[in-house]
This record gives structure tokens, sequence and C-alpha cells, in this order.
């Protein structure tokens, strides 16, 4: 098991958990370990989001980085998905990005991305690992006239802004309506500046909301996990569409005109419908979780579309996506992958395609929103030890009451049971049409679970 890397890169309360000299480790062993697949010094950039400790994390990463002899690009406050773009564009041997993703403003994260602009895979992560703990740390400091050198290229932001300019600017000038409205909602995080920007390259009609940051005010009350706020203003102010982003920016919630929400499900059907018109849409296939609602099983299947679903997490959909030449992807939350635009989860593109949609079709979110009838989603937390979390797996009596559900479901309903990966639960989660039935049948069996696997 890893010591350091969770499932996203490292998270942890900033200073504290994850302080200056554990920084300082992960970037001097990631600089040495990515440095064995280059010839020359390598080029790392360095995005982060907008937290008080931001700053900080930078400095000691910075430091890490010159002392191996790598030279750093620092990009300032920039979303995820720009950073993992101006990567392959500048040719960059590796990046980083300093975030926390969703989470409040006192944790902070280290996420890696190699040269393709993708998370780096497991086995890197291991390999840094390895290093950090070996011991050899003092013996990999780069020789007097060989010290990494720092510069600062905040500018690039302009890169990313002409990358939505170039692929949407000519089909949304040709669709725009000025009466369609537009709430942004940033979350005060790292695109609190640059929707705006590419919004107004864009000519879209629009307000930013939560877009003050002051290093403690990200994600507190706002963005893509808080969208109260945003269906109140859409509603209230008689806006066409609420969009709302995580604090890193690759992640995409909208709201409708009648203030109700749309999910990652949704957005995956909107787009795939969009691409599919377009004749755009790789294999007429759809990725996801096997967390997405059964919905979207029943949406794919009337469009004669494909949908594949992975274990839960967007590299899982990425895995997929690449290994089977697929184009589209995503998770409820929001994280949807356009593999034909950037490699990663990316709210402002995923945003503008949402757009795009909305503006061709002439017909209003609201309209878009009902391709996926979701179904009820029931989750109880079933209690066992912590050595029998699989056990549900191989005893005889869960697994025939398990059968026997889904036999009564017979296509519209679904089990699924999830140990969780850090605490002593497994997850029952049950998909039905009728909520009170299936929060009774997702009791029983966790209590079920629970007898069996004390």
């Amino acid at each position: 098991m890893r010591k350091y890397f969770g499932t996203d890169g490292i998270r942890r309360i900033a200073n504290t958990e994850l302080s200056p000299d554990l920084v300082y480790r992960v970037a001097k062993s990631g600089a040495y370990v990515l440095s064995k697949h280059t010839d020359k010094a390598p080029t790392i950039l360095i995005g982060r989001d907008t937290r008080l400790s931001g700053t900080l994390i930078e400095s000691a990463m910075v430091a890490g980085f010159l002392s191996y002899g790598a030279n750093v690009k620092l990009l300032g406050v920039m979303p995820t998905p720009a950073v993992a773009y101006l990567t392959r564009k500048l040719q960059a041997d590796a990046s980083v990005v300093i975030s926390a993703s969703h989470n409040t403003y006192e944790f902070n994260g280290i996420k890696y991305f190699s040269n393709k602009g993708m998370k780096i895979p497991d086995e890197i992560e291991e390999e840094i690992e390895e290093v950090m703990d070996s011991g050899k740390l003092d013996e990999l400091s780069a020789v007097p006239d060989k010290i990494g050198v720092s510069e600062i290229r905040t500018d690039l932001l302009n890169e990313y802004v002409y990358f939505f300019r170039k692929n949407f600017e000519d089909n949304i000038e040709k669709h725009n309506n000025p009466e369609f409205k537009v709430v942004i909602d940033t979350a005060n995080g790292a695109t609190y500046d640059v929707a705006d920007k590419v919004f107004t390259a864009l000519g879209i009609n629009h307000v930013i909301i939560n877009n003050n940051p002051n290093g403690v005010n990200i994600n507190d009350n706002c963005g893509s996990t808080h969208l109260d706020g945003l269906k109140k203003y859409v509603v209230e102010n008689k806006m066409s569409l609420g969009i709302a982003y995580d604090g890193d920016g690759d992640r995409c919630l909208a709201v409708d005109e009648n203030g109700e929400e749309i999910d990652g499900d949704k957005l995956l059907a909107i787009i795939s419908q969009y691409l599919k018109k377009h004749d755009k849409l790789q294999k007429d296939t759809i990725v996801a979780t096997v967390m997405s609602n059964l919905g979207l099983n029943k949406y794919a299947e009337k469009n004669n579309m494909k949908l594949i679903q992975t274990k839960v997490g967007d590299r899982y959909v990425l895995e997929e996506m690449l290994k089977n030449g697929y184009n589209l992807g995503g998770e409820q939350s929001g994280h949807v992958i356009l593999l034909d635009y950037n490699p990663t989860g990316d709210g402002i593109l995923t945003s503008l395609m949402l757009i795009q949609a909305i503006l061709e079709s002439n017909k209003k979110a609201s309209e878009l929103g009902t391709l996926v009838q979701k179904y009820p989603q029931v989750l109880i937390n079933a209690k066992v030890s912590s050595d029998k979390k699989y056990d549900y797996e191989k005893n005889e009596e869960i697994k025939i009451a398990i059968e026997k559900l889904e036999k009564e479901f017979s296509g519209n309903g679904r089990v699924l049971i999830r140990p969780s990966g850090t605490e002593p639960l497994v997850r029952v989660m049950i998909e039905g049409k009728d909520e009170k039935i299936i929060e009774e049948k997702a009791k029983n069996l966790a209590n079920l679970i629970e007898k069996n696997c004390k």
C-alpha cells in the first residue's frame, strides 16, 4: 500500500501533514524519477489554485526541483486542465498542480502530470515514494553548475484562452443569442480570472460570481460542491444557465433555467448526443463509472449507444478511453473528459460543449436535461471488521440475497457493493424506481453484510 499518494495525488492539511519538508522530498524524488525518461535537464511546469498555502508549497517544490537540477516554469494560479494542456503544448517533461480540488482551504495537495498531460501512473508514484524513503536524497543534489533555474510564466494563461477561441469561436459566434445569459460560479478557485477571459473572448453574455479569492474562501459554500447559491441566483435573475466549477477547475456541474441540477450523467448524455449528431462520438460509446445512474444506461440503450462502466475515479475512465479509442467519458461528480481536446477533466471545456449544444439545438437547458431520467439511488454503509471488508464476496447467504434482488429488478434496478478504501465500511448502493422500497432493501442488505462480516 502506498504511503503518500492516494487515488488523486497527495492531499493533506497544509503546513502540518503536508509540510514544506515533505513537499521538498516529493519534488526532489520526482525530479530524479522523471529525469530517467529524458536525456537532458527536465523542465517542469507548476500551477496552483488560490489557497493561502499555495505559495508556501510552491516554494518548497521549486527548491526540491532546482536542487536536483530540474528547471521550473511557474504558471501561477492556473486550472488543472490548463496545466495539463500547457505541458503538452510546451513539450515539458512533466508538471505539477498544487491543489486540493474541491476540499476546503486548509487542505492542499500535489498532483504530478506526465509529458502527455495525464496523471502519472501508479507505478511512477510508487517509485517516487521509494526514493523519498530510501535515505539517498542528499546524494541526489546537483553539482554547482547544474543547479536548476526557475522562471515566472503567468503569461501562458493566454495560451489557454486561445485554445478555447481556436476551438469554439466560430461555432458559438454562428449560433450565439444575446438573450442567452449564463452565470458562472468559479468557487473562488483557479478559474476565477480565466473563466471571465474565455467567456468574454467568445462573446457569451455572462456574469461571474464567487470570483474574489482571499486564500481561505475557496469552495466555501460555493462552486460545484455547493449548488444552492447558484440555483437561487439563476432563478432570481432569470438566467438561461448556471455553471459551477470546483476549486481547481477540472469539474463542472450546471443548473438549468428552473434551478434544477444538470449533473455529470446528464452532461455526458447532452454532450454525447451533440457529438453523435456531428459524427464525432468515437464508436458511439460513453465511458462512465459504476456509480453512474441507471438512467444513463437507459439513455444509451434508447439512443443506440454503448455505455462502458469502470471503477470509480477519473483515472480509470481515462485508462479505458485510451485503451479502446473512445473520446467521451466522465463521472457523476462533473469530471468530464473530452479526449479530442484535453486528456483530463476540464470544467471550462465541459461548460462550452454544453453551451454549444444548447445554442445549436435552440432548446432550453431544462429540455436537454430530460435526456436522462434519473433513478433514485440509496446508499447505506455497513460497518464491518477492517480485515473482513471483502468477505461478502465469498458469503453464500449474501450472494443469494444480491442475486434475488437483481432478479426482482429485472433491468429496472441495480445493486452495487463497494468496500471503502479508507474505512471499515462496505457501501451498499441500490437503484430503482421506488425510493421507499429500495431504501428498505438497502438497509436489509447492509444488515446482512454487518451480521456476516463482523
